[in-house]
């Protein structure tokens, strides 16, 4: 298979996905969250010991620093100027408190170089606090670094896999302080949709009127669903349970996504295009230069060698003969429509940009 037959296959497949899938309906849990649900994040200063030569070097005054406070707060008085530190290695330690976390549960911490560490593996992280943005401590983290690569090499040549300054330590903080808020101490709470949408948030709220009509569902605004608990403790969990199941139907705006770095095109369900006709060709120039020797006949008086550049410049054009692109009705026929073209991705690009300044793109282009 050819790449151009490839792509056109890939982009087709796309097309089915999309189109068998429009009809079907999504949880409410899965399009929104409740208002004050939600994580924290919290952050940490540690030390990793117990590398093999892999960690930070004698300039890192900070590590040095670090490691000379540690062992004077044990009771082992030592100078900075005395310590080595190419086994140790200072990180950031970065974990995300979840809500109703309660004390004593576990979460995964996630640790970063910030010296010049070569690698983390082998490592293991002494207790590290982690705060809050109020400055207060949540956690403690300690354990045994999970980097998942490695690298090795010498004076002439490195290898590496994956990126061994970052590592992980599943279950590796515990909880020392909870949140104080209580889920129900105000009856009034809010549903927010991830994006917002007037359309989708009037169906939400009419979908739990037609649910759970006690719970009085109001549509404040295209993201925020208010409703009002009839009563707190396991009732409202229940409550809560049968709403974040609530099959809502989504809808967006139609739009079609550009990487131009990568020429990834991605298209939304109802984006359309009214006819137009196209014409797509590629102009290539190539430049190559050489060099000719251009030596003195024999004998010739004052005659010398030189060195002579050569350029020869070829330009091609590939014919593309002007093809009318018909208005769409569903995903798939605009992809169709497009294929027929037999453009690359990248060609596609610019064919979608010039749609839209012709007025026939029925969607939003947006390019990241």
């Amino acid at each position: 298979m050819t790449r151009r037959a490839s792509i056109i296959a890939t982009l087709a497949l796309v097309a089915v996905i999309v189109a068998a899938g429009a009809a079907q309906a999504a949880r409410l849990k899965d399009m929104a969250s409740i208002h004050g649900v939600r994580g924290n994040q919290l952050i940490g200063y540690g030390l990793v010991m117990g590398l093999n030569g892999t960690g930070d070097k004698a300039a890192t005054t900070f590590t040095v620093q670090g490691l000379s406070n540690m062992l004077n707060r044990m009771g082992v008085k030592v100078s900075p100027d005395n310590v080595k530190v190419k086994n140790v290695a200072a990180v950031m330690v970065t974990a995300e408190l979840p809500a109703f976390a309660r004390a004593g549960s576990r979460i995964d911490v996630t640790l970063s170089s910030i010296g010049d560490s070569d690698s983390l593996a082998g490592g293991t992280l002494v207790m590290t606090p982690l705060r809050a943005v109020d400055g207060n401590i949540y956690a403690v983290a300690q354990g045994p670094v999970s980097v998942g690569g490695f690298t090795a090499g010498g004076q002439a040549a490195t290898v590496s896999k994956n990126h061994p300054t970052v590592g992980r330590i599943p279950s590796g903080a515990v909880i020392e302080r909870e949140l104080t808020e209580r889920f129900g101490e105000n009856p009034r709470i809010s549903i927010n949709l991830r994006v917002p949408d007037f359309t989708v948030a009037a169906r939400v709220a009419q979908s739990i009127q037609s649910e759970i009509p006690t719970l009085a569902p109001r549509a404040v605004d295209p993201s925020t669903i208010e409703i009002t608990l009839p009563a707190s403790g396991l009732e409202n969990v229940a409550l809560m349970a049968r709403l974040e199941n609530l099959e809502i139907e989504p809808d967006m705006s139609s739009k079609v996504v550009v990487d131009e770095r990568t020429g990834t095109v991605v298209m939304g369900e109802g984006v359309r295009i009214s006819t137009v006709a196209v014409a797509s060709g590629a102009l290539s120039i190539s430049v190559t230069e050489s060099a000719d020797v251009s030596q003195a006949l024999p004998f010739a008086p004052g005659g010398e060698t030189v060195v002579v550049p050569s350029t020869d410049v070829t330009v091609g054009e590939q014919k593309a003969p002007l093809a009318v692109v018909r208005s769409g009705v569903s995903i798939g026929q605009v992809v169709s429509a497009l294929n027929a073209l037999g453009a690359t991705p990248r060609d596609l690009i610019v064919i979608l940009q010039a749609i839209e300044a012709a007025g026939a793109l029925q969607a939003k282009l947006e390019i990241i």
